[in-house]
């Protein structure tokens, strides 16, 4: 890869065609989404290696709700699997893991395995995977907003910097790359107010088809651009 002409930092991925792979493949939704669970530990590995900080990915939406109940029941299940099993695993390789997004609507039992598993990496320092987790950009900034005005602060002395304090990734830097797979060009309500000088990669593959090689080529297009930060 050829040396960066902007730091990267915090790359976020919106995971998106993990349905339409399993209908192209003759497969149920179900399959496709572990099908792209397993690419997702592989891809995100790949990102520590390269040094990349912090990892952050779109994986149930608060619009993900109105799907079928066989999949969010799924969804939900692989949610309890990557906290219970996989908050171990990074753990032992020393990197943090965030949960981003509301605690509303969420099973007890669940969210108590969130908490348990963010104070077990906490003080990890190798990276962090942010999971994007019942999330809603659009939401975050509401709760934000709703924050504030309840702490008593004059409209005044609202800044950029008080709502970027009571968002979300309050402990997070903002993305410098945001890639999406599948072909689709949005952002889909993921880091919205963080997202806002990110730069963007569009990907023709579905998610569960996307490779090292391709993440090679996307840090490669990376490295070829100036960001500019409005200047």
């Amino acid at each position: 890869m050829s040396d960066l002409k902007a730091p990267l930092n915090h790359i976020g991925f919106i995971l998106d065609g993990n349905r339409r792979w399993a209908t192209q493949n003759g497969l149920s939704s179900v399959e496709g989404h572990k099908a792209g669970y397993k690419n997702l530990k592989a891809i995100a590995q790949a990102c520590f290696d390269k040094k990349i900080t912090y990892f952050s990915c779109y994986l149930f939406s608060t619009e993900n709700w109105q799907r079928s109940s066989e999949e969010v029941g799924y969804l939900m299940s692989l949610a309890l699997r990557v906290i219970l099993k996989d908050a171990k695993e990074l753990n032992e390789k020393n990197v943090c893991l965030k949960i981003v997004g509301s605690r509303e609507n969420l099973d007890k039992k669940l969210i108590a395995s969130i908490e348990k598993a963010e104070e077990l990496t906490q003080n990890n320092t190798a990276g962090t995977f942010a999971a994007c987790f019942n999330y809603g950009g659009q939401q975050e900034i509401v709760t934000a907003t709703q924050a504030i005005i309840e702490s008593g602060i004059v409209s005044s002395d609202i800044t950029e910097d008080t709502i970027k304090k009571h968002l979300y990734t309050k402990d997070m830097p903002a993305p410098d790359l945001i890639v999406r797979t599948s072909g689709e060009q949005r952002l889909s309500n993921f880091l919205l107010w963080d997202s806002a000088y990110a730069e963007l990669k569009f990907v023709e593959k579905f998610w569960p088809d996307f490779n090292v090689e391709d993440l090679d080529a996307v840090l490669e297009d990376y490295t070829q651009r100036t960001r500019r930060f409005g200047e």
